[in-house]
């Protein structure tokens, strides 16, 4: 009971409820609670440059020498690009089939969530509403030119510090989440209803059991082509789920997935490449719930999407994705972004999934956890740098025992 009451879900569990029993019973007070909402996205855009910039820069710039990791490290990135960009097809093709932010809009209008009216464009305006972008560019510029730099390691080292400054901020933000979603729950009952909560039910089961199905279906096809079975991996891996589990956060056990893959047969350098990199880069679980979120919010506002917005927000979100480490929270900074990209769907609208969001986090760690595990061990295969048989007595045989 005392781990419970310690875990954030616990608090934002207690607060959805009692923002839904106050938006409820109180529809006046309940409307005034929208600020907590509307505030604690605004401070979580705050985030967004930072950490594109330095998580990409340093994705890239700790490879070291780009020729020297040559073949592994390409192959690496050719993997990572294939499976997220398979991963962001498969969310957007569930949540425009399953349509889980369409529900009965009849009398009510989501005027606080319409756009204002538009400023004109000016180059300070483009500059803002493609901030993240430009981030984007600018970080793998400076990433690329840190692998040809002799003094590289002194920089990447200030980067890293500021790195984990930035995060352990966030996740200080983060604690503020159950306040947010006590006022984005009460104002939201307050202004539409108990049954305008139906959409956030479906997005939670649809994001679920997407993630499941592509951890036991593309995974594991990956897997059963190089002749490993995913569930006996899974089982491997459980004790180290249940703590991504736990934190929201892939990141958390990182050093043990990377011991565990060098006790299965992982050759150490190959881990070492691997793993780190696919944290910013192989992220299948962000790259779903990032493609179904923007698919659910335009559900919810009632905009129609056509065939090349919704290419170009793949190809928006295989850039922008790359941006969101394994940290919690950090899913939620890199989708304010990418909305930005669309002025048809209202800004001020990702404060509907601000109450679910911290549920949606453990989904999307623990899938890109076990994506990071399955990666490294597919590239370790091809490069001849696995040991079959260390596989065999470490991870079938045990488990099987």
């Amino acid at each position: 009971m005392k781990k419970i009451v310690r875990h954030l879900t616990f608090y934002v569990l207690i607060a959805i409820i009692a923002g839904i029993l106050l938006g409820h019973n109180s529809k006046d007070l309940g409307l005034k609670m929208e600020v907590l909402g509307t505030s604690f996205v605004a401070v979580i855009k705050v985030f967004v440059v930072p950490i594109i910039f330095l998580t990409i820069v340093l994705g890239i710039g700790s490879m070291g020498d780009l020729k020297k990791v040559g073949r592994i490290g390409l192959k690496s990135l050719i993997y990572f690009e294939v499976v997220t960009t398979l991963a962001l097809a498969i969310g957007i093709f569930v949540a425009l089939f399953v349509q889980p932010g369409k529900f009965d809009t009849s009398g009510m209008t989501l005027e606080a969530y319409k756009p204002k009216p538009k400023e004109a464009m000016t180059f300070l305006l483009f500059l803002k509403s493609y901030m993240s972008l430009l981030t984007l560019g600018i970080a793998l510029i400076c990433g690329i030119g840190l692998n040809f730099y002799s003094k590289r390691e002194g920089i990447i080292h200030k980067l890293e510090k500021a790195s984990k400054f930035v995060f352990k901020i966030l996740k200080y933000v983060m604690y503020f989440a159950p306040v947010a979603a006590f006022g984005a729950m009460a104002f939201t009952v307050a202004k539409y209803g108990l049954d305008k909560l139906v959409p956030l039910a479906k997005m939670v089961v649809c994001v679920y059991g997407t993630m499941i199905l592509f951890i036991l279906l593309v995974l594991g096809a990956i897997m059963r082509y190089n002749n490993l079975r995913i569930l006996k991996f899974l089982r491997y891996i459980r004790e180290e789920i249940l703590i991504v589990l736990g934190t929201s956060s892939s990141e958390s056990a990182l050093p043990k997935l990377m011991e565990k893959l060098e006790t299965a047969g992982c050759k150490k350098s190959v881990v070492g490449l691997v793993v780190p990199t696919g944290y910013s880069f192989n992220l299948d679980g962000t790259s779903i719930y990032l493609s179904m979120s923007v698919i659910f919010l335009a559900q919810v506002n009632n905009v129609s999407l056509s065939f090349p917005q919704i290419m170009m927000m793949i190809g928006i979100l295989m850039l922008t994705s790359k941006g969101a480490a394994g940290v919690a929270g950090s899913g939620f900074v890199v989708l304010s972004s990418t909305i930005a990209s669309f002025p048809q769907i209202p800004e001020v609208s990702l404060a509907f999934l601000l109450g679910i969001d911290k549920f949606l986090s453990e989904a999307r760690a623990i899938t890109n956890f076990v994506g990071n595990g399955v990666a490294t061990l597919v590239i370790a295969k091809s490069e001849k740098e696995f040991d079959a048989e260390k596989y065999d007595n470490v991870v079938t045989k045990r488990i099987e025992g």
